[in-house]
């Protein structure tokens, strides 16, 4: 998911230097909304990792 997060990122950015305000916005868009979900998923196997070590 990480993954989809920097390819939509290089898309707005290719797309801001060339002029494509819109569709650099929409991507940016697409790449914060896809960073907080791994962020999310992240923080919540990290915690399911550790309640199953009995930390």
């Amino acid at each position: 998911m990480l993954s989809w997060t920097l390819v939509f990122l290089v898309v707005a950015v290719i797309a801001a230097v060339l002029g494509f305000g819109g569709i650099a916005a929409s991507a940016a868009g697409i790449a914060k909304i896809l960073f907080f979900v791994f962020l999310v998923l992240f923080v919540v196997s990290a915690v399911m990792g550790a309640t199953r070590r009995g930390v």
